[in-house]
């Protein structure tokens, strides 16, 4: 089952400005993040991504066409050109990178994509996010539900206030409220083939639209809850914690055997 990662927005403020990348290639560990949400998917054995790229795409491309090499040990003799690989690690994986457009929308995206999914069903990823999601678990949760999408979510990670407004737009208050009753988009969902012709028909109305808004009124969508480890990396603090996470050997997004 193939799964699509986008991984095409706005360069990253997760690094210095002057070394500016895809958001998803910002190390963890020093690994792309790209690569731990793959490894995610790998161990349940979903080997088959396809990437959506956009702004420096190029440099996606890059770290694939040479995976194996930043994989791995080598000896280059600068004369013939040779390379010689040492202990050569590399991964079992299908990989297409497909250049979407650096100003695409996720629909815009998604729908580039689907001309590589063969019709069949698929899972998508948001390249930004790490999770320890059972990726098994949603699959099957999907397929009992027989809805045409299913949107993993999950607890907001408490950082963000939610604020009361009245119908003028006049702020009135902090409002209060328990993470544990609240629920956003956690950046893994499971499409079938029939929801991108509901996503092509959605975008020649407005391409700025929600996936999950441009399918919620035409077809049957669920929600998987995950109660799990779930957050978004998007500032250099989020970045941080994953660090810190990953250092101390219990990263709970790390649910694969080294």
């Amino acid at each position: 089952m193939k799964t699509i990662i986008l991984a095409g927005g706005l360069p990253s403020t997760l690094i210095e400005e002057d070394e500016k990348l895809p958001k998803p290639m910002a190390e963890i560990g020093g690994r792309p993040m790209l690569w731990h949400i793959m490894k995610q998917y790998s161990y349940y054995g979903c080997n088959d991504f396809i990437i959506c790229t956009g702004y420096k795409g190029e440099v996606i491309k890059d770290y694939f066409m040479n995976f194996y090499i930043y994989q791995s040990d080598i000896t280059v003799d600068l004369q013939s050109n040779e390379v010689q690989v040492h202990r050569k690690q590399t991964e079992d994986w299908e990989v297409s990178i497909i250049d979407t457009g650096r100003d695409a929308s996720v629909l815009e995206r998604l729908l580039q994509a689907s001309e590589y999914t063969e019709g069949e069903q698929v899972f998508v990823s948001y390249g930004d996010c790490l999770s320890n999601i059972d990726i098994n678990k949603l699959l099957t949760y999907h397929r009992e539900g027989g809805a045409l999408a299913t949107f993993a979510v999950a607890h907001p990670t408490g950082r963000n206030e939610v604020l009361s407004i009245d119908l003028e737009g006049n702020y009135q208050q902090i409002r209060q409220f328990k993470t544990q009753d609240a629920w956003v988009n956690a950046c893994s969902m499971v499409l079938e083939p029939e929801a991108f012709e509901k996503l092509r028909a959605g975008m020649k109305k407005s391409k700025a639209i929600s996936v999950i808004d441009c399918l919620a009124g035409e077809i049957t969508v669920q929600t998987y809850q995950h109660d799990g480890f779930w957050s978004p990396v998007e500032t250099i603090r989020d970045k941080t914690w994953m660090e810190t996470l990953w250092a101390s050997g219990n990263a709970p997004w790390k649910v694969w055997e080294d």
